[in-house]
């Protein structure tokens, strides 16, 4: 008795358990996402670890009475956004990309865009301009950051929602005793 009573709490415990699903077009009209008030009711994730680099460089060559001099000062700024971290929804483009805010800050928004067209189960994957001399690179917060391919999977990084199959069921049960003549 103590194993199906164990059995069905686990069972129960799974079923309620949500499934963490990519975002696309079909779960957006199945679930009629088709505004943007409905989708910032919406949790979304990345699925990758995403590692954007900013190196400021700061070189002074002459001093105020002519002297000459060579030193530089570099600072280097790394935003880390892990795998499974939480974000919302910001908006969305004129292409039909999705901009998601993993924290708040002006334009520190990260684009999501479905790579091909027509099919409508693809997932939106995360931008950025990948042909860039340098190395790939996107503007956030107002700066020019670099794409790091090294720490993290940011090339295969995309966003994805939790879904929960909630199913109820009446049942009734009863037990005929028969009639007798």
């Amino acid at each position: 008795m103590k194993k199906i009573l164990l059995f069905l709490s686990t069972f129960t415990f799974l079923i309620s358990c949500g499934v963490r699903v990519p975002y696309t077009n079909d779960l957006r009209d199945e679930f009629s996402l088709d505004s943007e008030e409905k989708m910032r009711n919406v949790q979304f994730l990345i699925s990758q670890t995403i590692v954007l680099d900013q190196e400021l460089s700061d070189t002074q060559n002459t001093t105020e009475n002519g002297t000459l001099i060579a030193s530089s000062n570099s600072k280097i700024e790394t935003v880390v956004i892990p795998a499974g971290t939480k974000c919302i929804f910001e908006s969305f483009g004129t292409k039909g990309e999705i901009f998601v805010r993993f924290e708040t800050g002006d334009q520190k928004t990260l684009i999501f865009s479905s790579k091909t067209e027509g099919n409508r189960n693809k997932r939106y994957y995360f931008e950025a301009d990948w042909s860039a001399q340098g190395g790939p690179k996107i503007k956030y917060g107002g700066n020019i950051f670099k794409v790091s391919l090294i720490r993290g999977s940011a090339r295969s990084a995309y966003i994805e929602v939790v879904k929960k199959n909630l199913q109820k069921s009446r049942r009734k049960e009863r037990v005929v005793k028969g009639l007798k003549v």
